[in-house]
């Protein structure tokens, strides 16, 4: 189970990294840098929803139900709890401390 979770959140990662690198900006043409509508007057500054950007959003949800599915998951697998759970607390023996020095007069 875990692995079909993972597969898929590698694919909806791509596929994310794909859609995003898909689109266009939201500023792309030369109108809109003087404070101008452009060619997005009928839809206003924005723009209207397409495709693209209803599969980023639906491929966000995805990719954010999927990383937290394989948070719980692996915060619930049995194992150290912690980084330093297996390492050993023993130490060397204390030393003596050396004998002070006798006094110089």
């Amino acid at each position: 189970m875990v692995t079909f979770i993972t597969i898929i959140h590698i694919l909806v990662s791509i596929f994310l990294i794909v859609v995003v690198l898909m689109q266009s900006g939201e500023a792309g043409d030369i109108a809109s840098a003087f404070g101008g509508m452009g060619s997005q007057a009928t839809f206003g500054p924005r723009g209207g929803a397409t495709v693209l950007t209803k599969a980023t959003a639906w491929a966000a949800v995805i990719f954010v139900l999927t990383s937290i599915t394989l948070s719980i998951v692996a915060s619930r697998r049995a194992g150290p709890k912690s980084v330093l759970q297996g390492v050993s607390t023993q130490t060397a023996p204390a030393q003596k401390p050396a004998a002070p020095a006798p006094p110089t007069k």
